[in-house]
């Protein structure tokens, strides 16, 4: 039996998957779904690494190649097809997308964008869903990251959810991440949803978004926790989205920020400033990363952290913008360190300050733990010195206007908010 090596690959955009379906023109399994794919040899037979052939056949058959960031690539797997007389050899890989716009080429008959789930019900390529299962999220992809935000980690978590609910629901438990968990499928995945808003327990949109879903589960089976993940997630990406877009008609045409925030940058692609203002963000340097981000599209100075209160000003900075890890029930905002003190000497140079995120980031609580980086990123010597490096600051409610996908919010409003996430962090309850 010959062997092939192929590569199916996954584009990613708010929460969905591009699947396509093959035409008559490509040489096996016409008319069925499958993500983007392709032989891992060339049309000439040279062997090509794996990745490269991913990005090519997402180029060829999505024009999407330079919208897309690699996330996983997941272990390969056989597939023996008795009748061609082919084992395929099987690279899964899953790539976030930011466009959704897809030029396809003769191999493809038709596009559709869906949740995962989608996979079990249609007609797919052999084995598409285990190389959805080789490279989707997982609890340790929420509890490990440590290179994106708050909220991309929230809809990871969210398709932990639906994609093990869904899982349960058509009764392969063999596959499940809680199969040796005890109890029925809705214990289980209460189980598993408790795990994962303890793994970033610190992350309080994580929490709110998994509480949401859970809590608006009616009959404890796993296809309503399938519903109420995927419809959560929806709402999140839309929350998101339409958060940054408030924002943007609050803004003015000189902006200045701090760290990164995807929201923060949603803001900046949608107000189109002409120039941009943006603090180095140590120890991290995030700032570095966001200011070659926005080059393209406007006049961007970079400045050190120490430096930037006072450039607001002689810079003649008319809006700060920045994130906001969590927003206490009393409108105080919790934010990469260096927030504060930003938003305190906008204030002093009368410029507008603005927190900008989904009503998911508020706490239910006005608690919140203080986090250390590692000492060493501040000092590696070897006298006998405390060091603190703090992850995040408090600003004031006086200091900051927090605007979310409900509009700019007042301490009330805010209040009321965390009272209804108090309410639903009770499902595990019963409550």
């Amino acid at each position: 039996m010959e062997t092939r090596p192929v590569v199916t690959c996954f584009l990613r955009s708010d929460g969905e998957v591009l699947l396509l379906r093959r035409s008559d023109a490509v040489g096996s399994y016409q008319g069925q779904w499958s993500g983007v794919a392709g032989h891992v040899a060339d049309d000439a037979g040279r062997d090509r690494d794996p990745e490269t052939a991913a990005r090519a056949e997402i180029d060829e058959e999505t024009g999407l190649v330079d919208a897309v960031t690699l996330v996983r690539q997941g272990d390969s797997f056989r597939v023996a097809d008795d009748d061609r007389g082919v084992r395929w050899v099987v690279h899964p890989f899953l790539f976030d997308c930011e466009a959704r716009t897809v030029a396809t080429n003769e191999e493809t008959t038709e596009t559709a964008w869906v949740h995962p789930p989608d996979i079990l019900v249609r007609e797919t390529v052999p084995r598409l869903w285990t190389s959805w299962d080789r490279v989707r999220p997982r609890v340790a992809t929420v509890r490990e990251d440590r290179t994106h935000g708050s909220a991309w980690l929230s809809l990871r978590a969210l398709e932990v959810l639906r994609d093990e609910a869904a899982l349960a629901d058509a009764g392969r438990s063999d596959d499940l991440e809680m199969a040796e968990r005890d109890g029925d499928g809705w214990d289980m995945l209460a189980a598993l949803a408790a795990e994962i808003r303890e793994a970033r327990s610190s992350m309080v949109v994580v929490a709110n978004r998994l509480n949401r879903a859970m809590a608006a589960v009616t009959d404890e089976s796993p296809a309503a926790v399938e519903r109420a993940a995927t419809e959560t997630l929806n709402h999140a990406v839309t929350a998101d989205r339409v958060a940054a877009a408030v924002a943007a008609e609050h803004v003015g045409d000189r902006l200045a920020t701090l760290s990164r925030s995807g929201t923060v940058r949603a803001v900046v692609d949608a107000a189109a400033p002409a120039a941009v203002l943006v603090a180095e963000s140590r120890p991290g340097g995030e700032g570095v990363g966001v200011a070659e981000t926005f080059a393209d599209s406007a006049a961007v100075t970079l400045t050190t952290d120490a430096a930037f209160g006072h450039e607001l000003d002689v810079w003649n900075a008319d809006t700060l913008v920045v994130g906001a890890d969590r927003v206490l029930p009393d409108g105080r905002v919790v934010n990469k360190v260096g927030t504060c003190p930003a938003a305190l000497s906008a204030a002093a140079a009368a410029v507008d300050c603005y927190a900008v995120c989904a009503t998911d980031k508020i706490a239910p609580r006005a608690a919140w733990g203080r986090e250390e980086r590692e000492p060493e990123e501040v000092y590696d010597g070897d006298a006998d010195i405390a060091v603190s490096n703090p992850t995040f600051d408090l600003t004031p409610a006086s200091a900051v206007t927090v605007v979310t996908e409900r509009g700019v919010l007042g301490t009330d409003d805010i209040e009321e908010i965390a009272e209804a996430h108090r309410e639903r962090s009770g499902w595990a309850d019963g409550g």
